[in-house]
């Protein structure tokens, strides 16, 4: 692995194809290519909710999903191999129940912001959920496992509770949509 990434300008996908972890080439107008995509944007914004400022389990918990969502990445970039597994959607889940538990219960819908960091948790989430969408597509033409799709589809409901979480941590409530406001 040391030398693995030693020369980053290959030009070897100049004519708009890709290499996959098996070693096959692809257009990068696949589905494949396309899912890795949206799963590299994931995790950069990951890293965006990370560089602000985040409690220590907060910052825990999503240093360990943006390593699952390199291993995600390599599951996909060669076709039929697995990573992700049931005990890391179990892990997500363990998560949300708590933090979840937490929180006052919701009686409406939430709109997106707070502080910066809860509104960059939840414009993550959003991402998330286009990932999820790119998997979707790529399973229905390809092996695709299910407990990746499994695992996409919890880490945005970890995401939203994170964006609640990150609020409280800063002294700030759900910033809560007004359905019965005053039309302009």
């Amino acid at each position: 692995m040391a030398h693995r990434l030693s020369k980053i300008t290959t030009r070897t996908g100049d004519r708009g194809d890709t290499g996959l972890g098996d070693g096959s080439r692809v257009s990068k107008s696949s589905a494949r290519v396309h899912a890795l995509g949206e799963l590299d944007e994931l995790n950069s914004a990951i890293g965006l909710v990370l560089a602000e400022d985040v409690p220590a389990e907060v910052s825990e918990a999503l240093s360990d999903v943006q390593h699952d969502l390199l291993d995600l990445g390599g599951e996909i970039s060669i076709p039929g191999h697995a990573l992700v597994a049931d005990t890391h959607v179990e892990r997500l889940e363990a998560t949300i129940e708590k933090w979840n538990a937490e929180l006052p219960a919701l009686k409406e819908f939430i709109l997106p912001g707070g502080t910066r960091a809860a509104a960059a948790a939840h414009l993550t989430r959003t991402i998330c959920r286009r990932a999820e969408r790119s998997l979707v597509q790529l399973k229905a033409k390809e092996k695709v496992s299910d407990a990746a799709l499994r695992y996409l589809n919890r880490l945005s409901d970890l995401l939203f509770i994170a964006g609640r979480r990150l609020n409280r941590a800063a002294g700030r409530t759900d910033v809560q949509w007004r359905h019965e406001r005053k039309k302009r």
